[in-house]
This record gives structure tokens, sequence and C-alpha cells, in this order.
């Protein structure tokens, strides 16, 4: 898997939990998922995402996600 699919499978794995999470122990939890709800939409504009700076610098390749 390249950069950009894993970021996309794990905030979508992210998303899924807390909202889990957020119904089933405690609604504070939904802060997490607009947490990387809003993390999403400001690396859609700026091209910034922490997650893929790590991934590079692990040594996962980048390319398209489709």
């Amino acid at each position: 898997m390249n950069v950009e699919r894993i970021v996309l499978a794990f905030a979508g794995f992210m998303v899924l939990l807390t909202v889990f999470l957020g119904m089933n122990h405690h609604p504070y939890w939904f802060y997490f998922t607009a947490f990387v709800g809003l993390n999403l939409f400001q690396s859609a504009f700026t091209g910034f995402c922490p997650l893929a700076s790590l991934l590079k610098k692990m040594g996962k390749k980048t390319g398209s996600a489709y």
C-alpha cells in the first residue's frame, strides 16, 4: 500500500472507531472524530498531513490513491 491509501484507510478506521466509542463509551470521543475530519479538510487545501509525513520518513512510497 502507498502513503495515500494508508492515510485514507487510517482516517476511515479512526472515524468509525471514535463514532463507536462516542456512542457506547463516552461522548468526548466525538471531539477526536471532529479532529480527524478537520485534519482531512485542512490537508486537502494545504497538502500537509502529519501521518503522511511520518509514513514517508518510515520509507513508504507515495502514489495515486486510485
